[in-house]
């Protein structure tokens, strides 16, 4: 009876030792990057115009005369310069990026929405998500 029991736990040990060792996941959650561009001020500013506008409104950016540009720029810097002061801290300028990009990712979610919400009935079935995601037909 010693001898079955013997084997089966060196069986077991050595299934063990020679096993693949699983993958290690990262525990920290982070935060999605600010711009899919990358990111070298040698070559561009891409990044950074991402990063400050959000993706949407660096593109429209993108269509302006300098002159328009500029203007337009002066506009936003007096909604980040929270206290008015005239100044733009550093972590008013981190409070507007953060805010851009939750900016974006609500647009993103509700655009989602609407091409999830089939019958527009501000709802979104387990059927209608399938259709949407798999292409299955309602």
């Amino acid at each position: 009876m010693r001898f079955p029991w013997l084997l089966l736990c060196l069986g077991v040990w050595a299934l063990c030792g020679s096993a693949k060792p699983t993958e290690r996941k990262e525990r920290v959650v982070r935060e999605a990057p600010l711009s899919t561009r990358e990111h070298d001020d040698a070559q561009s500013f891409d990044y950074d115009h991402d990063a400050f506008l959000g993706a949407d409104e660096a593109k429209s950016f993108d269509q302006l005369t300098p002159e328009e540009s500029k203007e337009r720029l002066g506009k936003i810097v007096g909604k980040i310069d929270a206290d008015g002061d005239g100044f733009v801290t550093v972590e008013e300028l981190k409070a507007w990026i953060k805010f851009a990009q939750k900016r974006w990712i609500y647009e993103d979610v509700e655009r989602q929405w609407k091409g999830h919400d089939l019958n527009e009935d501000g709802l979104v079935s387990w059927e209608e998500y399938k259709n949407a995601t798999y292409g299955y037909i309602l």
